[in-house]
């Protein structure tokens, strides 16, 4: 899942985080933010899911959760790095 999160941004953003936090619009910019925020609500809900349907183990849970909230802040720290493009 975690590969899909950032394909978005990757093909319809060109490869730069500051579409998700402008208010400019288009097709393509609009169905980025749209895919973006499905597929990282779909890393938290499935794992949710399956542990409601007793398919994993709570512990199973808390790892996807654990490592999501790592990604987020990596996705965060790439996005801080991206603002300051005085190198």
């Amino acid at each position: 899942m975690y590969v899909l999160v950032p394909m978005p941004c990757l093909f319809f953003g060109g490869g730069s985080t500051h579409f998700l936090t402008s208010r400019d619009g288009g097709g393509w910019l609009d169905a980025a933010k749209f895919l973006t925020g499905a597929s990282a609500v779909g890393s938290i809900a499935i794992p949710a899911i399956l542990r409601h349907a007793n398919l994993i183990e709570t512990g199973a849970m808390f790892i996807e959760f654990i490592s999501f909230f790592i990604l987020v802040c990596t996705v965060m720290c790439f996005h801080y790095a991206n603002l300051e493009d005085d190198w």
